[in-house]
């Protein structure tokens, strides 16, 4: 049937010229008599008909439209008995001209969203819609159709990149087109529920997708990311003295208008014709955000989406909502699930932490757990270790974490590449100079533990039950040469750091790589003096890697060592002329070299048959 359809509106182009299409407009526009013309102009304005044509229709459309959309009803509008009669020729004319309208707005959106129309065509279109947008509502902003215009974008089926571009670009400069673009991106979201998509998902098994298939159910969700990543931030906005309007009002009562039209809320407000201040605006706005984004942060997100949302949360999204502290469950939730998503979301909860009050007790032991030999591969390593640094930074920080954290790093050192071992340097060395209650791990020998650091032995020695602890008591080590530090327990409490010693730093002083070795000896002596230096910026060693320390020692100016001094580049390793090798020669005959090989394999048959003889003799007696 489409088909067919498509056959006679192709016949229906053919037939007919532009200059058809300008008389039909030039006649709706001068008299209501040929407002049939109407209708066939609508049927031009789609995506098979030639572009040419859709902008003639369109001009004489958007001039018939505008001047008579303050005065059209709403679509949902009935008449009553109050104000009209359900036989009035007006009130029917004009639903009429609304239903048409409402159309116009389809078409304009199937044309926009075609891929067989042009980039400059979808570009005019977007005007138009953004224009009825403008006055659509008595002069204020027409959410409704600004709405259907984002969720058609974002529930098409073809990439919408271009448009998006296009409207970021153009229209979200204006304050009351980011307003409202928050509030549909929380509709959009709210819909996209985790109950919606399983439903989705079950239709879509039984041959009915209810609208869009579930394999798209991720391109909804980047659509919308890619929205909102979009709109400028609400702080820059605060910055303006003089804002931009899209809908060219500045009253307060239209953007709450338009609010209470949005959240279908029935209160009276007093009329208010002052301008919007900056910090209202700021308020309003931020509230929206916040919603928008919470709204968001609740769909089932596809793993690039979450990995690109946690790792410019802390920057892009914590500072602007109205309270950051509601983002607590969904960064906990993305900090309990480990490997590079609990590295990404430490950025966002440690600013909760520190400068919003959110308490969470198993913050450490969850950074302890994330410190593996694979972090230091990891994309984001640079900001994690430098949060590591921060996180440690605190003076209140208990003996046996700050000791459990050196001694991890320390046996880390052993195993991962020279750019982390000078990560691990130096976050041992601000751990030392921090928190002076683990220096005996720095001059413990040994790395075993006492007898009075072992709890059970002690209690024997106060009892006077065991004599050879008693006289072994004040002795260094109970086991030497054995470790008591376990570096398979996750819990630092249990890691028995505070026993141990940091052997694995010493170690690091015979590393094959120089820049190790010589920053393992500037630790040493930076421990001696203290007071002559200072703790270590951790960011300067993040970002290192295998081509870095190459490049630095390229750079380095080595001292030339004493070479011998030839005249005349030598061309052989031995000269003849050489008088330490008078009487030498080193060619050697191939017949000479055959011989000799032939008296070898000689002697050797030889001795291979004497050694069988004895072997026989042997045996016999």
């Amino acid at each position: 049937m489409a088909s067919i359809l498509s056959k006679k509106q192709k016949q229906k182009h053919k037939s007919t010229k532009l200059s058809d299409l300008k008389t039909l407009g030039h006649d709706l526009l001068s008299s209501r008599a040929h407002v049939n013309n109407l209708p066939k102009l609508l049927s031009f304005v789609s995506p098979t008909s030639p572009p040419q044509f859709v902008l003639e229709s369109l001009l004489s459309l958007q001039a018939f439209f505008t001047p008579l959309l303050p005065d059209l009803p709403s679509s949902s509008s009935k008449p009553s008995a109050s104000n009209a009669s359900q036989d009035d020729p007006d009130f029917i004319y004009r639903t009429w001209l609304r239903s048409k309208f409402d159309e116009l707005v389809e078409s304009l959106i199937q044309v926009l969203l075609s891929p067989q129309s042009d980039e400059t065509l979808k570009e005019v279109v977007l005007d138009t819609i953004m224009e009825f947008v403008k006055s659509g509502n008595g002069g204020r902003f027409h959410s409704a159709i600004y709405h259907r215009l984002l969720r058609s974008i974002v529930y098409s089926t073809t990439p919408a990149n271009f448009l998006l571009d296009l409207l970021a670009s153009k229209y979200f400069k204006y304050i009351d087109v980011r307003y409202f673009t928050y509030i549909s991106l929380e509709k959009l979201s709210r819909v996209l529920d985790a109950k919606d998509i399983s439903d989705d998902r079950n239709l879509n098994t039984d041959g009915n997708n209810g609208g869009h298939p579930s394999e798209s159910v991720d391109l909804l969700i980047r659509k919308i990311h890619y929205i909102m990543s979009h709109i400028p931030s609400v702080e820059a906005s605060v910055e303006k003295t003089d804002y931009d309007m899209w809908s060219g009002s500045g009253d307060d009562e239209d953007i709450s208008g338009n609010l209470k039209a949005e959240n279908k809320q029935h209160m009276t407000e007093k009329h208010n014709d002052k301008v919007l201040t900056a910090a209202s605006i700021a308020k309003k706005i931020k509230l929206k955000f916040t919603k928008a984004w919470l709204s968001f942060l609740r769909l089932p997100l596809p793993l690039d989406v979450y990995k690109e949302v946690l790792a410019t949360l802390h920057q892009a999204v914590i500072p602007h909502l109205s309270n950051p502290v509601l983002l607590c469950d969904f960064l906990t939730r993305s900090y309990d699930i480990g490997g590079v998503i609990s590295v990404m979301a430490l950025s966002g909860l440690f600013i909760l932490m520190t400068q919003y009050g959110l308490e969470y007790p198993n913050f450490y032991e969850k950074l302890y757990a994330l410190l593996v030999p694979s972090i230091f591969m990891a994309k984001h390593r640079s900001k994690f270790f430098q949060l590591v640094d921060a996180c440690l930074k605190s003076p209140l920080l208990p003996a046996y974490l700050a000791a459990a954290f050196a001694k991890k790093l320390s046996r880390l050192s052993i195993s991962v590449p020279p750019s982390g071992a000078l990560v691990i340097i130096a976050l041992v060395h601000n751990l030392l100079r921090r928190h002076p209650s683990i220096n005996c791990l720095v001059n413990r020998v040994g790395g075993g533990a006492t007898v009075k650091d072992d709890p059970e032995t002690e209690q024997r020695v106060a009892d006077g039950v065991d004599d050879t602890a008693t006289a072994s008591a004040d002795k260094s080590v109970k086991k030497p040469g054995i470790d008591p530090f376990d570096n398979e327990q996750s819990d630092p409490i249990k890691s028995n750091a505070m026993r141990s010693s940091l052997w694995e730093i010493d170690t690091l002083r015979h590393h094959y790589c120089p820049a190790v070795s010589r920053f393992v000896l500037s630790l040493e002596n930076d421990l001696t003096v203290r007071a002559k230096t200072t703790e270590i910026s951790v960011g300067d060693f993040t970002s290192g890697s295998y081509a870095t320390i190459f490049g630095e020692q390229m750079r380095r100016r080595i001292k030339l060592a004493p070479l011998a001094y030839y005249k005349v580049p030598p061309t052989s390793l031995f000269s003849e002329s050489e008088s330490e090798f008078l009487g030498w020669t080193f060619k050697c005959e191939d017949s000479k070299r055959k011989n000799d090989i032939n008296d070898e394999n000689g002697k050797i048959d030889q001795e291979c048959d004497h050694n069988s003889v004895k072997r026989q003799r042997v045996e016999c007696s």
